[in-house]
């Protein structure tokens, strides 16, 4: 089994918000994730809301790879210095 660290969209029509999640790499978008890593709104992405650094980082030293949409905003909420990886380990998802 192959994780990734990626986006579940949650919210309304024209109102995203999203739940970080590890999941399989095989599942579709909105399938159960193996575990919530945090929320972001993408409205206010400066101020996430909720964001479990340690667990994300227990996610990425396992070897799961984060999505380029996740590394993004991740750099943006300013945690990605204190999660990344020796090397920068990304996923096209």
């Amino acid at each position: 089994m192959s994780v990734r660290i990626r986006f579940n969209r949650v919210g309304r029509p024209h109102a995203p918000f999203y739940r970080l999640v590890a999941i399989d790499r095989q599942q579709a978008r909105d399938a159960a994730p193996i575990e919530v890593l945090g929320t972001i709104n993408p409205r206010n992405m400066k101020k996430p809301e909720a964001i479990n650094v340690d667990r994300i980082k227990h996610w990425v030293s396992v070897g799961a790879l984060a999505s380029e949409s996740v590394v993004h905003c991740l750099k943006v909420a300013g945690v990605w210095d204190q999660v990344k990886p020796g090397s920068s380990q990304t996923a096209k998802v």
